[in-house]
């Protein structure tokens, strides 16, 4: 497979699993089990498929919030002597589409990751907090089970895009709201917190959010079960950035990545996000990719690659990190906000 075609491959997968049911109020379709062998990129996962001698736990149960299960997909790396630091996937589409199924890091267990990609309740189950209770309950969940997985409790990274950037953004930032947390999930005794976070394009502060694009007001209409107006204790409560404090307390590293064009999240969201973290005292390295809208385009493959460096740094893990293909310098590369 050529990189034109690799590259086309990516950006078809972004498309469906971030953008596509978030911006036509749709779900996509499952992927069937078994692709045909002749499938077209739009058709077939983004990830490669796992090395044979990956270890799959599909369909885990870690919560069951209304009396319905909420899953998680687990993948990972060879067997070590060594706790495997986890990468926890959050997939994007509005809060009220999108799957688990749809994993970009799902191959890296051959870098020595474990992977886990969280199905979490959308807005038909559920109006706001369901979605960042379930995250938590999914991190804790993973937390309790890290001896039988032999997971690194203590090397934890979430990394989510669009709907799911914000979650993780909220992970990373909400660390004490019980509001948040939902601890009547399960495995209340267990921390939330994750030790670094990657937030691609998610919204921070929805109390100042205006996008150009129509389809956002239907969507938080669903998110907050109501007009925002009437919500605005939820509103509040829903934004990242509004939970950042001066003072107190110690936020994970942040890798926040946004495109300067994009329609449904304002890019001055990221940058409130990063400003406030870093007054904080924090942590944030944020990245505007010129001409991007809501995803990054023929620029995704290298965003993939800087995703997997920051990982790789957080977790210690030098020489995998020298594995990935390094992103781009040159008058086209994505510059520091």
């Amino acid at each position: 497979m050529d990189s034109r075609t690799i590259s086309a491959f990516v950006q078809a997968f972004l498309f469906a699993c971030v953008c596509g049911g978030a911006a036509m109020g749709q779900t996509a379709p499952a992927p069937a089990a078994t692709p045909p062998a002749a499938s077209s990129p739009a058709q077939q996962p983004a990830a490669a498929p796992p090395a044979t001698d990956d270890r799959i736990f599909m369909d885990l149960e870690y919560a069951k919030p209304d009396g319905k299960p909420v899953k998680l997909d687990l993948f990972l790396p060879k067997k070590s002597e060594t706790a495997a630091p986890v990468i926890i996937w959050i997939h994007g589409g509005g809060w009220q589409a999108g799957s688990k199924a749809m994993c970009p890091a799902r191959g890296w267990v051959r870098d020595g990751f474990a992977v886990a990609s969280v199905q979490y309740r959308l807005t038909d189950r559920g109006p706001f907090p369901a979605q960042i209770n379930d995250c938590k309950a999914a991190v804790r969940y993973l937390r309790a089970h890290a001896k039988q997985y032999n997971l690194d409790p203590d090397r934890f990274g979430a990394w989510g895009a669009s709907a799911g950037g914000h979650l993780v953004a909220l992970l990373g930032t909400s660390c004490g709201s019980k509001e948040c947390e939902g601890a009547e999930l399960g495995c209340a005794d267990q921390s939330s917190a994750v030790q670094c976070v990657c937030d691609w394009f998610g919204p921070t502060d929805f109390t100042e959010y205006k996008a150009e694009s129509a389809d956002v007001a239907p969507m938080l209409m669903r998110l907050f079960g109501g007009k925002m107006s009437e919500k605005q204790e939820l509103v509040k409560l829903a934004s990242p950035a509004l939970h950042v404090k001066k003072e107190g307390v110690k936020y994970p590293p942040f890798l926040i990545v946004q495109g300067d064009k994009d329609p449904l999240v304002p890019h001055e969201q990221s940058r409130e996000l990063a400003a406030k973290l870093k007054e904080a005292g924090g942590s944030a390295e944020l990245i505007i990719v010129e001409g991007a809208g809501h995803g990054f385009g023929e620029h995704t493959a290298r965003e993939l690659a800087r995703v997997k460096q920051f990982f790789a740094k957080q977790f210690k893990l030098a020489s995998k990190a020298e594995q990935a293909p390094k992103a781009k310098d040159g008058p086209d590369a994505p510059k520091p906000g």
